[in-house]
């Protein structure tokens, strides 16, 4: 009897397995990247089965061949499957809440479930703008303004998010999540050091993001995300220039060498010569190698290599008379910056089961930066006129770091509830040796002709070991449906052990620590309606360079800390409208500024108390099928609460460079009687600012003014067109010709302002090949 039964068993276990028929297939999105980790199921779920990291799938159904797949952040999609290979194309899902980020917490979420100020720059938005600068694509983000002169198109640059136009270590650049320069080593540098070519998307978090990220993410976080291996051989070919002297040439090319092994390139080389200002000339190559393994079903190891040589002449400013007179002859004549940036990163996924998930990083960066730079020039007077003297430094920074970021993921059935967990330390041994230089000075023209190396007379000349580890937790809760809760908080430690190599001056150990807590919440009234609130702090602790310049001249330095409050919404009122907006207030102690010394000498201070608050507001609106229109921009006012300088009172008064608006309009036309034709007309806004404190410029006549710029509106055009693999486009830059200036600020020695010049009119095409 137990034999019979044993057989019947076996029958129809066979004949269950022979009625069995196992499709298979791919998942991939509208331009052919593989989606892993898609979901195909059949009937009630009870068969399915998910992606691989190319994409593919196999599925045994026993009826039928009706399946759903789906992944996060596209449009479900239900398909027929065939005997053959089934190729599955899923589409972006536009719904504005639905969209997939990666750095609120270093994990995929939806933006319905991070309670802040996240846009994203999306792979389609690159390939549509066809930039050839980083400020092209984040400026279209709401309330960030990256101000860079294309007349001199250096990549260097100035940024303003909840914060006024500077310099300043405000934000943090990651790529894939992980910081590019290590902390208070003027991570500003860090776009320079960057190779635009291998951007997947770009996801900005405004707002302190210090809790998960730690210091220097103050204004907002830049996470540049790399692209991925595609399943077969692919890339392309770029060549495109100007009439501003800019040429630049890359190459792409990507392919999977078996099931386990993928391999991305990405490289390419810029340079200008001759362009409308004088002395602008720059070289930069760029090279990117991504390693994908998939070592099994649920441990992934990914490696990448970064390679970036930089050279540039360092232009400086322009007078007041040569701006208006349209004279670009820079006074700079040799100034210059010339860096060498390496980085490694090797970052193992392992999932252990459904609930537990834990990536462990290791980074190298080994970066070397030479300047000669143009903005500690002084030029000597004796009664108002040049002496034909002046004085300068050279200096040269060069470090190595040692990083180690583990991150564990686990999820609870409580409440659909998550707790990440990480802890990361950072070594990053450096040196610096700044030396004085002695200037010629045309007295007739006010050129700086020629320089001399003081040899032996140090500005600085120190070696710094620079030691960050830290620890954070970040729990998220859905008591319902529709509320989501998220806390977290970090601990972070930095010690600077300081060496300095100057005879007669001490050696010296500083430390600093913080916590950084958030605490968000996002309310999701319908698929179409959210909103958030969330409070967080950041935190940032002195520059080296800057710490020990200061302290040398006997100023002293303090930590900046920030407490940023904020309110916002995203929704999707009407099919193909989209709103975002935010409403932040960030409140600032010993904020770190810049000024002038008595001899007409930059040096950095802490401002006491700062307030910075205003509204952040994004719309885009598909009129019709061909037409659409975007506008992003902010309102917003930055004060000094409590400010003393030079003897003077400025609290309760507006900061300088700090224009109350901004804001990006795109009117985009892609007509579908013409497939592959795309139009774009671009208005850039930039309002009117303070460039001196308020009642700083004496007028002469016993009254005291305060120095403004005016601002400007800039229109572009682009023009762009693909067929088949091949793409063309042209951009028409400044079609007015307007004459305006990517940031203005005023000299008190000079009384006048000095100008960093936006581009005039000009012309700009490309053509692509993909293969």
């Amino acid at each position: 009897m137990r034999n019979s039964i044993l057989m019947l068993a076996m029958m129809v276990a066979s004949t269950y397995a022979y009625a069995q028929t196992t499709y298979k297939g791919e998942v991939k999105d509208a331009d052919g990247v593989p989606l892993p980790g898609a979901t195909v199921t059949a009937g009630t779920g009870s068969e399915a089965t998910v992606t691989d990291y190319t994409g593919s799938f196999s599925i045994a159904l026993a009826t039928g061949n009706r399946v759903m797949v789906r992944y996060m952040g596209y449009v479900p999609k239900e398909v027929t499957l065939s005997s053959g290979m089934n190729t599955v194309v899923l589409t972006v899902d536009e719904n504005v809440l639905k969209e997939v980020v990666v750095s609120g917490s270093r994990e995929q979420q939806q933006r319905d479930e991070v309670p802040a100020a996240i846009s994203v720059v999306s792979s389609k938005k690159i390939a549509q703008t066809k930039a050839f600068g980083i400020d092209q694509l984040v400026n279209d983000v709401p309330g960030v303004f990256m101000s860079t002169s294309r007349a001199v198109s250096n990549e260097q640059h100035f940024m303003a998010v909840r914060s006024p136009i500077s310099t300043m270590a405000l934000f943090l650049y990651l790529e894939d999540g992980l910081p590019i320069r290590p902390t208070s080593v003027f991570n500003h540098n860090a776009l320079l050091e960057m190779n635009d070519i291998s951007h997947q998307r770009i996801e900005v978090l405004k707002g302190p993001a210090s809790s998960i990220y730690g210091s220097e993410a103050i204004g907002g976080s830049f996470n540049f995300i790399t692209k991925n291996p595609t399943k077969r051989p692919s890339g392309s070919l770029v060549i495109q220039g100007n009439d501003m002297g800019f040429f630049n040439g890359g190459l792409e090319f990507s392919t999977y060498t078996n099931e386990k092994t993928g391999f991305y390139l990405g490289t390419q080389y810029s340079q200008r010569n001759n362009g409308p200002v004088e002395h602008s000339d720059y070289e930069k190559f760029a090279l990117t190698f991504k390693n994908v393994n998939h070592l099994s079903n649920t441990l992934n190891w990914t490696n990448v290599f970064d390679i970036i040589d930089y050279r540039s002449d360092m232009t400086g400013s322009l007078s007041e008379e040569d701006y208006f007179a349209g004279n670009y002859e820079s006074d700079q004549t040799f100034t210059e910056r010339d860096a060498l940036a390496f980085r490694f990163r090797s970052t193992f996924d392992k999932i252990w089961n459904a609930n537990n998930k834990t990536a462990f990083n290791f980074i190298f960066r080994s970066n070397g930066m030479a300047q000669n730079p143009s903005y500690r020039i002084r030029q000597f007077r004796d009664m108002g006129q040049l002496t034909g003297l002046g004085s300068g430094e050279v200096n040269d920074n060069r470090f190595r770091s040692y990083v180690a970021l583990v991150q564990h993921r686990l999820n609870f059935d409580f409440a659909r509830s998550t707790l990440i967990g990480g802890a990361t330390i950072d070594y990053s041994p450096q040196n610096y040796v700044a030396e004085t230089t002695t200037v010629i000075v045309d007295p007739e023209t006010g050129r700086n002709i020629d320089f001399t190396i003081n040899s032996g007379d140090f500005i600085l000349n120190y070696d710094a070991s620079i030691l960050n580890y830290a620890g954070y937790l970040q729990y998220e809760l859905n008591p319902t449906e529709a509320l989501k809760v998220t806390a977290a908080v970090r601990y972070d430690k930095f010690e600077y052990d300081f060496d300095n190599n100057i005879a007669g001056l001490p050696d010296s150990r500083d430390s600093w620590d913080n916590v950084s807590p958030k605490l968000g919440v996002n309310y999701n009234v319908s698929s179409k309606v959210g909103f958030y609130a969330n409070y967080s702090n950041g935190f940032t602790p002195p520059q080296v360079s800057t710490l020990y310049r200061n302290r040398n001249e006997n100023r002293n330095i303090r930590p900046s800390v920030y407490d940023n409050f904020e309110v916002g919404t995203y929704l999707n009122p009407l099919d193909g409208l989209r709103l975002d907006v935010a409403l932040y207030k960030l409140d600032g102690r010993n904020t770190l500024i810049t000024l002038r010394d008595e001899e007409d000498r930059f040096y950095n201070t802490n401002a006491g108390e700062t307030e910075s608050y205003g509204v952040e507001y994004g719309v885009f609106y598909q009129f019709i099928r061909d037409l659409a229109i975007s506008h992003n921009g902010s309102y917003a006012r930055h004060r000094y609460e409590t400010f003393f300088s030079g003897g003077v009172d400025y609290s309760g008064t507006d900061r300088e460079i700090a224009p109350s608006l901004l804001g990006t309009t795109k009117l985009i036309y892609t007509p579908n009687y013409v497939q592959g034709l795309s139009f774009i007309i671009t208005h850039e806004l930039v309002g009117k600012y303070n460039t001196s404190f308020e009642g700083q410029v004496d007028n002469g006549d016993g009254t005291f003014g305060t120095a403004t710029y005016d601002g400007h509106n800039i229109f572009n055009i682009l023009l762009s067109y693909r067929y088949k693999r091949f793409e063309i486009w042209t951009h028409f830059l400044n079609i007015f010709d307007e004459l305006y200036a990517v940031r203005a600020s005023y000299n008190r020695f000079r009384n006048e302002n000095t100008y960093t010049i936006g581009n005039p009119r000009a012309f700009h095409a490309g053509i692509k090949y993909h293969f």
